[in-house]
This record gives structure tokens, sequence and C-alpha cells, in this order.
């Protein structure tokens, strides 16, 4: 019989590409990933790696055990829901990662309405942008990971999630209070030569802010990077600098900054699980209690759901 957790290390290899990083993941050595494929290996009775350089990569046998990984946890998962259903309330605790912008507007009111209606949940949030929560996730190192998406990007969900769709939240262009005539008359264009702050990379944030100035006609001038978008609001107050972000960290720029919201689509604010946990009590009941809080959708739901934290 193939050992699960086993499977989840070869699979994470698939698609980390790296013994290291699958370490890292898993928050083991090195060794220990290596062990952990042989052994699966003679569970197996096929060879699953091999050697690439300094590196592994999967043979032919691996990749197909890999491929084969998702459904049979899915099965799992749908199984485990089974049993837990029996409790009459659920109950322990749960690991939610939050991408830092739904932090005051998501994460908290979670834990106000989860506290009012499922007191023996305990849910642990865990600050962590979508890159990184959701191979956490996949890991189950993390339960549930409020993430977003950038619709125009066109990226595909992970393997083996399951997406519930929360809110959109449009894009907004901040920029110092003396270039909105130049912007309002020719739109993102008069802002070619400005300096531009942007998230590190490798951001979807940052991927969206170079779409939406390639599609004005010009690759921006990246001078600043900043993890925190919304403490970037300061760069352009001092009149030297513009950004994108969404318009969930623009809610009090400071003075000398202007906020205009860009037309089209935005990001959508999401939650994500592994596939076949959706039916788990704890999971479903945080999934509803997301669902209720960001019911209104639209500025309406982020005013209630600011209220709400603040109480």
């Amino acid at each position: 019989m193939l050992d699960v957790k086993r499977m989840i290390i070869l699979r994470d290899l698939a698609a980390h590409g790296k013994v290291t990083a699958v370490a890292d993941l898993h928050a083991v050595t090195p060794s220990a990933v290596s062990q952990q494929l042989r052994a699966l290996e003679a569970e197996a009775g096929a060879v699953l790696v091999e050697r690439d350089g300094r590196g592994l990569r999967l043979t032919p046998a691996g990749a197909a055990l890999a491929a084969a990984c998702e459904p049979v946890l899915a099965a799992l998962e749908r199984a485990q829901g089974a049993v837990r259903a029996l409790d009459a309330e659920p109950g322990g605790e749960l690991a939610v990662g939050c991408a830092p912008s739904a932090l005051a507007t998501v994460a908290a009111p979670l834990v106000a309405e989860l506290a009012v209606r499922h007191p023996r949940l305990r849910p642990r949030i865990v600050q962590a942008d979508p890159e990184e929560a959701v191979p956490r996730l996949r890991a189950r190192r993390l339960d549930l990971a409020v993430t977003y998406a950038y619709p125009l990007l066109g990226a595909p969900p992970a393997p083996g999630t399951t997406v519930v769709p929360l809110f959109e939240d449009p894009l907004c262009l901040a920029l110092p209070q003396a270039l909105v005539p130049a912007y309002e008359q020719d739109g993102l264009a008069a802002l070619r030569d400005a300096d531009w702050v942007s998230a590190p990379a490798p951001s979807s944030c940052r991927e969206m802010l170079l779409h939406a100035c390639r599609n004005a006609g010009f690759t921006p001038r990246i001078a600043h990077e900043c993890g925190d978008l919304r403490a970037g609001l300061w760069l352009v107050a001092t009149g030297r600098a513009v950004s994108i972000l969404p318009r969930l960290l623009c809610d009090a720029p400071p003075p000398g900054a202007a906020v205009r919201e860009l037309p089209g689509p935005g990001r959508t604010l999401d939650v994500q699980v592994r596939a076949g946990t959706e039916t788990q009590p704890a999971i479903a009941a945080t999934l509803a209690a997301l669902t209720r809080l960001t019911a209104l959708a639209g500025p309406a739901a982020l005013t209630a759901l600011t209220a709400l934290t603040a109480r």
C-alpha cells in the first residue's frame, strides 16, 4: 500500500522541481525528503526519480504517480469529512491563511463571526500572500486560504484546490494631486515618465501593474518596491511616484495622494480549500461564515466589514 504522505511529497516535487523547495514547504530537511522518496519507490516497486545534474527529476512512473495523487487525496478528504460530520458541533483549531490586504476586512470579521456561531472553533490567522499560502494549503499546513486573483492574468487555480469567490475588488491608480489633470486628460499614458511603486517580484500585483501600463503603450519604470502597498501610498504623497493597487488598500490615502478607480476588471477575493474538504464541518462552517460576511459585495460590503472589525 502506498503511503499518502509520501505521495504528497512526490506531487510537490513534481510541482516545485527541487528537493530543497519541498523540504522548506514541509518544514523538514532535504535528506528527510530523499528518504521518503526512496521509501515510496520501495512501496511502488518502481524508480520514481532520477538524478538530473545536482537535482532530481521524475521518471515516467514518477510523473504518472504524481498525476494520480490529487483524486486520491480528494477522496480521502471526503471520507474524513463523512466521519467528522457525525460531530454535533464543529470544533478544533483551524489554520486560515490570509492575504495581508484582507486581514482587516475579511480575517478579523471572520474571527468575530466564528466566535459567536461556532465557539468550539479556534481560527488561527496566518498572514500570507497567495504565492505562499496556496502551497502551504496543499501541503496541509493551512486549512483554508483567503487569496486573490487577477482574471486578466489568466492563471488557473492550483491543482487539488477548490476556489470559492467572495467579492470583486477594483484596481485604483494612486498619483500625486498635481498629476490628476494630466491623467484625466490622457489616461495612464500621461504617466509614462513617472517613477512607479510596485510589490517586489514575483507577485501577481506587480504583474497586473505591468499589464496595465503596457496596455497603455509603455513599460513603467519601477523605482520603488514595497511589500506593503498601502505604505507605498506615502511615497505617492511625496509627489514623486505613482502606483496601482487594490481599492481595499486605498481607504485612507495620505494628504497629497489622489486615488482614481481604474476601468475594467480588478481582482477577485476568494477562499481556497483542498478539494474534498468542503463538506468537513469546520471547513463548511468557515466557508458559510465567509460567504455571509461578503454576501453584499462591492463598496457596501467593504464598509460593513470594516465597521464590524472596529466593534
